[in-house]
């Protein structure tokens, strides 16, 4: 039991707001009308990255206004810690054949790009009528592939985040916004 947590040592470790409930709502609902307005009644498929991306997904997928479906796959380079391993691996595939399919992979954060750069080479052999990619941050300093979103919502500088469904070995996803992680007076 001693790898539980209590919410004392959890919050001790939120070092400060980056981005409020508020800035992430207004992001959203701008970026639901640019994305509707772009497909013009076209239907889309949201391709959610998990785990981190469903809190974003679930809310950009009710501001767009076109007709969509919506898909998950999960592929990870973090595992319990705070910095990526280098290795992405695929552990759950989209059960859609994309090629019928406009397609906008909706992820959490953009760190060094080495997962979306292997998400999105995957996605084209598949041949979709279209490939965007829409990330709620980005944090190009860490980039170490060259890779960008067709849509940021938030540019972040180079420390570790969590909040609005980004963890830190599973805990934080909840909160409505996103925090730094670290210690206090850092």
């Amino acid at each position: 039991m001693s790898d539980i947590k209590t919410a004392e040592e959890l919050n001790s470790k939120i070092k400060r707001i980056v981005v409020s409930e508020e800035e992430i709502r207004e992001a959203i609902q701008k970026a639901g009308k640019q994305i509707s307005d772009s497909y013009d009644g076209r239907p889309i498929l949201l391709v959610s990255i998990l785990k981190g991306a469903f809190v974003f997904m679930a809310d950009l997928c009710r501001a767009i206004t076109v007709p969509c479906e919506i898909g998950f796959m999960c592929a990870k380079s973090y595992y319990s810690g705070t910095v990526s391993t280098g290795a992405v691996k695929i552990t759950m595939d989209l059960e859609q054949d994309i090629s019928k399919y406009h397609v906008i992979i909706v992820e959490d954060i953009i760190d060094t790009g080495r997962t979306l750069n292997d998400v999105v080479k995957l996605l084209k052999a598949r041949n979709p009528l279209s490939l965007r990619v829409v990330a709620l941050l980005d944090k190009p300093s860490r980039r170490v592939v060259d890779f960008h979103a067709d849509m940021s919502l938030f540019t972040i500088p180079d420390y570790f985040v969590i909040g609005y469904g980004l963890d830190c070995a599973e805990f934080y996803r909840n909160l409505p916004y996103i925090a730094e992680y670290g210690e206090k007076g850092e």
